[in-house]
């Protein structure tokens, strides 16, 4: 039987990883059994790609390589964590949860395409990791929906940190949160709101949000 994959995502500043990490640490207090997954996972060999695109190796700008190029990247990345780290256990019936996933190709790379290209793209992507790749499906996505505004304050207010070619490119994070919000909504992921009534929510109130909504779907 296999256990349950719940992902959080959300663009670049979005507070995903912080997010994730408070998660995280509340269900260890909790004594709830999970495995944690990060992607891209930087410190494995299998990411060796991925730092090359994101490092402007390939290109300084995010559309130097193409959506279905860079996904392959992404993707053999998990597929190696798959393999070695987490399979056995998802498979005995294990909970997983993950900080980034198939998910962010979708946003990430598909924001570089025209709306006319983006149906076939996600055809072709879903299909690639699910069904060649064999990796399972997510059972549930949180999509942080942080605005690009304030994507725009958090990062100019972010310190000692390098931006990446994805990072750097304003027009092309824009484009990520409207690909976001349009696959939020085509594939019913959670949205949850980081700004309302235009100021940014607490970040205890957002994972509080989160953490009501994993512990209802874990109690399944």
């Amino acid at each position: 039987m296999n256990g349950k994959l719940i992902v959080l995502e959300g663009t670049d500043a979005s507070g995903k990883s912080t997010q994730f990490a408070r998660l995280c640490e509340t269900l260890d207090a909790r004594g709830v059994e999970y495995r944690r997954l990060v992607f891209p996972q930087y410190d494995q060999p299998s990411s060796a790609l991925i730092r090359m695109y994101l490092g402007g190796e390939f290109g300084s700008k995010p559309e130097d390589v193409s959506a279905y190029a860079a996904s392959t990247f992404f993707a053999v990345d998990r597929y190696a964590s798959f393999k070695k780290d987490w399979g056995e256990y998802y498979r005995s019936g294990g909970l997983i949860l993950a900080d980034r996933y198939t998910t962010s190709n979708a946003v990430h790379q598909a924001a570089k395409l025209p709306a006319s290209e983006k149906d076939a793209y996600l055809n072709w992507l879903f299909d690639f990791e699910y069904r060649i790749m064999g990796l399972p499906k997510p059972d549930a996505v949180f999509f942080l929906d942080m605005p690009p505004q304030a994507v725009r304050d958090l990062l100019a207010h972010r310190v000692g940190k390098t931006e990446d070619i994805h990072e750097k490119d304003a027009d092309y994070l824009e484009q990520c949160y409207l690909t976001a919000s349009s696959l939020a909504e085509q594939f019913k992921w959670k949205r949850i709101q980081c700004v309302k009534n235009q100021k940014l929510r607490t970040i205890e109130d957002i994972a509080g949000e989160i953490l009501s909504d994993v512990l209802n779907l874990i109690a399944l």
